[in-house]
């Protein structure tokens, strides 16, 4: 039998090993994008119309979409969870739902676009912001509830027991106890949520609609930075003075300004959770 400090140095080299390969090719494919793709990045081509080759309108048309799809899949996909984890009795209609969920998140997303196509275009009238954001929300709430759900699992249930033996109700244990400490994974689960709307392509196609210009309602049609980014990747040259390679090199700027965008709103998104668990303990306190 081997050594248990032996295995334990193998194990934790194996592992090493490993984690530094993934980090190391998430790491390339990050620089790889910023090097072939930061001399393409200028004014022009950032804030410029997109008719003129710019990419203002999909930066807009992305940044809309991701808010206005969050707007429904967060409470739509917390309060779910709350209601699993915390409130729904165990029997086979909880199985049901959450099996539903798994099954949901395995079907591919061009069926949520022909779905949103038959609901949500239909009953607006034409491919919108809104129809492409009901449509993501479909998409992605089973990820945010099954996250979340982990997530409120993860939660001693011990803390739940001293809160409701300190005279608290079940919903203010929920919502000062429970919802702060579960808030890491609800913010991995919206995180899963942005990168979802940020890079689907089929479903916005058909639902959001491809638009040049810039949005400035929710019922405008509008394209992603994704959209765009596969339109120029997949694009013959149109004239003499555009090569390939430049196509190519302004589809690593869009793929740069994505990650810039993912950055950020995470930073955001983390900024806000933290000022949340910082003022809603302070209030059980």
């Amino acid at each position: 039998m081997m050594n248990p400090k032996t295995s334990q140095s193998i194990a934790w080299v194996a592992l090493s090993f490993i984690t530094f390969v993934v980090m190391g090719a998430l790491l390339f494919l990050v620089l790889y994008c910023v090097v072939h793709g930061w001399n393409s990045l200028n004014m022009a081509f950032v804030f410029g119309p997109t008719t003129k080759g710019g990419l203002l309108a999909p930066i807009v048309g992305t940044i809309y979409l991701i808010f206005m799809t969050l707007l429904f899949v967060i409470p739509l996909g917390v309060g779910a969870a709350i209601y699993l984890s915390e409130y729904a009795p165990v029997n086979g209609i909880t199985h049901f739902i959450r099996y539903a969920l798994s099954s949901l998140a395995g079907i591919p997303s061009i069926i949520f676009g022909l779905f949103g196509v038959a609901l949500f275009v239909t009953l607006i009238g034409h491919a919108s912001i809104l129809a492409g954001a009901l449509t993501m929300a479909c998409l992605s709430l089973p990820f945010m509830v099954t996250a979340t759900e982990e997530a409120l699992k993860g939660v001693p249930k011990s803390w739940r027991e001293a809160s409701l033996g300190l005279g608290a109700t079940k919903w203010e244990t929920t919502w000062f106890v429970v919802l702060p400490s579960a808030l890491p994974g609800i913010i991995t689960g919206i995180i899963l949520c942005m990168g979802r709307v940020v890079a689907e392509t089929a479903p916005l196609l058909a639902t959001a609609g491809f638009s040049p210009f810039v949005p400035t309602s929710p019922f405008d049609g509008a394209r992603t930075l994704a959209l765009h980014l596969f339109y120029l990747a997949t694009e013959a040259p149109s004239t003499g003075t555009v090569t390939r390679y430049d196509l190519i090199s302004q589809a690593m700027g869009i793929a740069v300004i994505l990650i810039l965008i993912i950055v950020l709103m995470n930073g955001l998104i983390r900024l806000f959770s933290n000022l949340y668990s910082r003022r809603f303990l302070k209030q059980g306190v």
